[in-house]
C-alpha cells in the first residue's frame, strides 16, 4: 500500500508530529507509515483521512498485489 501523507502534509502545512499530535500516535509512526513501511490500522487511516478532509481512499492506494 502506497500513501500520499506527505504530500497533504505539505498542501496544509504540518509536520510529522503535529499530524500524529491530531491521530494520537508518535511522530514516528507517522514516519514509518509515510515511509511505506507499516500500513496503519483501519482507525487510523481513518483519523488521518479525516485531518485531511478527505477519503480514504484518497490517501491510501493498493498497489497491485496487495
Amino acid at each position: 500500500m502506497i500513501n500520499n501523507i506527505r504530500v497533504e502534509r505539505a498542501i496544509k502545512n504540518i509536520t510529522q508530529a503535529e499530524l500524529a499530535d491530531l491521530v494520537s500516535v508518535s511522530r514516528q509512526t507517522i514516519n514509518t507509515i509515510e515511509s511505506n513501511r507499516y500500513v496503519p490500522s483501519t482507525v487510523l487511516a481513518m483519523k488521518i483521512a479525516r485531518v485531511f478532509g478527505k477519503a480514504v481512499e484518497e490517501i491510501f492506494t493498493l498497489e497491485e498485489g496487495d
